[in-house]
């Protein structure tokens, strides 16, 4: 067995410990200081004992992108949750209705009749009620329901539906990663996110529907909680480990990223140029938003990843190569949250030694 990250066969992916528990406790710490709830989007990992350390850090519950995550944590004993995507057909509504007597919390949430009337029919038929999270369009148009007075008008069409209860909006601000590399205008979004909302929040409340959530907050907008105030809770993801996308934005330092990929030089085909044994098949082919590589070398930030087959990452220097064959170099991706997925199994350190391995429990649950 390994001793220390240097012995671990590549590529590898490794995820710090320590540096875990470092990002866990300052995201609960400032959400808390703001009078937030956490309830991180479990997605960026898949692995139940991650997400049971996010718990313990003091998370309130943890949001799953899919079902079949959901039904994993549920079954590691993870209760509260939060299913952050719209269930359509009546073989997802089933599974949902199998998980509810699991749950001490169980939400979804709805952007459709069709989809609400199927949960609420389900659910009605089996003498129960679902709690639901009207979905609203942050910008994406991706499938949330326009802000304030179409938000309105969709709450009246489901309002009797007799297996569901709406308790709240839901918000996803996706813009807030196209909007360069100013903290300003990231902090402009972020407040956009609280605005949208919470007025949004108030004309529903008005018209006498319980918004007893409001839960917004991305891994950008999560880390400026003192805009978000007035919100009940976020669902930060990435912050758990931070990528390339939160260093090029400056939200992050790569002391501060928990998952970097080890990869080994295999090749040197001339004086400007070295092959990995890393490639899209563990890395990711995303791009950052204002940066050409695909990924940050930490050890040699000057060097450009500039292409990945499925095996192979390509590396060059503007001057003569400093990699020899053999070498070993860090790669933070650029979006961690494809990876794990990807690796299925990841390498925990703590100060540089091997821990054990994480097993990534909902690899390939997305349905």
């Amino acid at each position: 067995m390994w001793k220390t990250q240097a012995e671990f066969p590549t590529p590898a992916v490794v995820v710090d410990l320590d540096v875990v528990e470092k990002n866990l406790k300052t995201m609960h710490d400032n959400a808390a200081a703001n009078g937030l709830e956490h309830r991180p989007h479990i997605k960026t990992h898949r692995c139940i004992e991650l997400a049971k350390m996010q718990m313990a850090a003091g998370s309130v519950g943890i949001t799953c992108a899919k079902l079949a995550e959901a039904e994993v944590m549920v079954e590691a004993g993870l209760d509260n949750i939060f299913l952050a995507y719209p269930l359509i057909g009546k073989e997802k509504v089933e599974r949902l209705l199998a998980l509810y007597g699991k749950c001490r919390v169980l939400r979804t949430e709805v952007n459709s009749y069709v989809g609400a009337k199927g949960i609420s029919d389900e659910f009605e038929a089996a003498g129960k009620v679902c709690d639901v999270l009207i979905e609203i369009d942050g910008g994406l148009n991706r499938g949330g329901v326009k802000l304030g007075k179409p938000t309105l008008e969709f709450a009246e069409s489901i309002r009797n539906l007799k297996g569901i209860h709406i308790c709240g909006l839901m918000y996803y601000g996706g813009l807030i990663y196209h909007v360069g590399e100013s903290m300003e205008k990231i902090r402009e979004y972020t407040k956009k996110e609280h605005d949208d909302l919470v007025e949004t929040g108030k004309l529903l409340e008005q018209a006498g529907f319980d918004m007893q959530v409001l839960s917004a907050g991305s891994s950008f907008s999560g880390k400026h909680p003192d805009l978000l105030r007035g919100i009940t809770e976020i669902r930060s993801g990435n912050y758990i480990f931070n990528d390339g996308s939160a260093l090029e934005v400056g939200l992050a330092t790569p002391e501060e990223c928990a998952l970097r990929v080890i990869a080994t030089v295999a090749s040197r085909p001339d004086d400007h140029t070295v092959i990995l044994d890393v490639g899209s098949k563990t890395l990711t082919t995303d791009r950052c938003n204002y940066g050409k590589n695909f990924g940050y070398l930490v050890e040699y930030p000057e060097l450009e990843l500039y292409s990945l087959n499925e095996e192979h990452g390509f590396v060059r220097s503007q001057g003569v190569m400093p990699l020899q064959i053999g070498d070993r170099v860090s790669i933070i991706p650029n979006h961690a949250c494809v990876v794990p997925n990807v690796a299925g199994e990841l390498f925990a350190v703590r100060n540089g030694e091997f821990v054990k391995m994480l097993h990534v429990d909902a690899r390939g649950k997305s349905y």
